[in-house]
């Protein structure tokens, strides 16, 4: 009969043994964010400066594929009016693009608010809640490329491989919630942005920084962190049995062998993976909402239903403590279809009226949802993209070319003035002309709301100290509160 003895030496299992032959089942991408604990160890974060942050968290709704600024929210009466006519930039025909004459959007634009902001009826919605916003009027991006101008919004920098602005803010301020990172992304349904993962990336921060991607409309939603469905043999109960043991082998190593630095940060981050395994699943099911939020978000309506679940499990994570949560609107797998690419057709039924009725209710009700809470003040919601687009017809089609000169940006909640706008673009929306806007600007901004001074907040790599604003970046007060 073989029965298990602790005190045979061909039975006896240490710590370190148990977590090397457990630890498939963790997930390689959340074990890689885990195991970091080694990482805070050589790489501690440091300290934030001595300012009283505004804002707690952040949400990010990215509008993946370039939307269009003069079709949404910079209203151009002399686009208008000019409707036709071709006007000289100074570009010259490409090999994939030839620049139309001028053309106006085919949307209605109204004043909304008490600010009177200038809003088209694409965004019904987004617009009665003008009055919460800070509007970017010139943000700017010194790339009309997909790949490099996503990189640029999220890292700072257009080459891959640099630290997202949610791994920057995890490692300044950590995660004040024990079972769960401090940041996540919430991609698309259809699939993943331009950069795929690279869009979250920890770059040469610690790996703890690494964003974890969770996707609620997927049969796995947390493929980072759990084995497919058909190959996972384990229920609820197992895992917490074997959390349990973990603890236990934990607690009697340390009384036998004493206190070990570098094991410790790694049975610390396997017991942090269990942890996960145990908070995820409670956070994403959304039966304990009520149906008045739920239609809200408009998870009762088809075209709304994917990026309204993702805005609410974006503040269902916030509520839980996460500091850093994107949310993707828009997949860049498709080419220039399922996206705010819109080359061909800015028009009815065009991508563009698709991705504006997905994420209009959507983005609004989170706004809505997290001032009812009292939690919008304490919370900085941010829409964004990666450039805008061209008040030019492209190529003689109904379609405008991509444009890094000028596009819009919104900000609302901690520590940002509602009804306010920053910048101003030219008379047809085709460049920045009055307080230009960069990606430094606006993650000063974020860091500062954080109460993370941009200019302090380095990690040293390759012998150089790098920064998420590098050597730029302005802090916009005329939009803070």
């Amino acid at each position: 009969m073989n029965s298990f003895s602790p005190t045979n030496p061909l039975h006896r299992w240490s710590r370190r043994d148990f977590l090397e032959k457990s630890g498939n089942g963790l997930g390689a991408a959340a074990l890689a964010w885990l195991l970091a604990g080694e990482d805070r160890s050589a790489h501690a974060a440091p300290t934030p400066p001595p300012q009283r942050p505004r804002a707690k968290q952040v949400i990010q709704l990215f509008m993946n594929g370039g939307a269009s600024q003069c079709d949404t929210f910079d209203y151009k009466p002399e686009l208008i009016r000019r409707h036709g006519e071709r006007v000289d930039f100074g570009i010259k025909a490409s090999a994939t693009s030839v620049p139309g004459p001028l053309m106006k959007s085919p949307w209605e634009w109204r004043q909304h608010g008490q600010c009177g902001r200038w809003v088209s009826n694409l965004f019904p919605h987004m617009a009665r809640g003008v009055d919460d916003m800070a509007f970017l009027m010139a943000m700017t991006s010194i790339t009309s490329e997909h790949s490099a101008g996503l990189n640029m919004q999220t890292s700072g920098f257009v080459a891959p491989g640099f630290p997202s602005a949610g791994a920057w803010v995890s490692y300044a301020l950590g995660t004040s919630n024990r079972n769960l990172p401090a940041f996540i992304a919430l991609p698309d349904p259809v699939g993943l942005p331009w950069t795929g993962k690279g869009a979250w990336t920890n770059g040469f921060l610690p790996a703890s920084h690494q964003g974890i991607m969770l996707n609620p409309s997927a049969e796995n939603p947390a493929p980072d962190l759990f084995p497919p469905k058909s190959e996972s043999f384990l229920t609820e109960r197992a895992e917490r049995d074997g959390l349990d043991l973990l603890l236990r082998l934990n607690r009697q190593h340390q009384a036998a062998a004493g206190h070990d630095d570098q094991l410790e940060a790694r049975i610390a981050s396997y017991e942090l993976a269990a942890r996960m395994q145990l908070a995820v699943p409670d956070m994403l099911d959304l039966r304990g909402e009520s149906e008045a939020v739920r239609r809200l978000y408009g998870l009762d309506q088809a075209h709304t239903a994917g990026f309204g679940r993702n805005c609410l499990i974006a503040r269902r994570l916030i509520e839980r403590g996460v500091r850093f949560v994107q949310v993707w609107s828009g997949s860049g797998l498709n080419g220039a279809s399922g996206n705010w690419d819109n080359h061909e057709n800015i028009g009815p039924s065009s991508d563009l009226e698709k991705m504006a009725r997905a994420s209009d209710q959507p983005a609004a009700a989170l706004l809505r949802d997290l001032k009812s809470r009292g939690m919008l003040d304490e919370t900085l919601v941010i829409w964004t993209t990666e450039f805008g687009r061209t008040p030019f017809n492209q190529d003689g089609n109904k379609g405008r070319d991509h444009n890094g000169h000028t596009f819009v940006s919104w900000m609302a909640g901690g520590g940002v003035k509602g009804g306010v706008a920053y910048g101003e673009s030219d008379p047809f929306s085709y460049q920045a002309a009055v307080d230009k806007t960069y990606c430094y600007d606006q993650h000063a901004t974020i860091l500062h709301l954080l109460g993370v001074d941009h200019e302090k907040l380095v990690f040293r790599h390759n012998g150089a100290d790098r920064r998420l604003t590098d050597v730029h970046g302005h802090v916009l007060h005329p939009i803070l509160s």
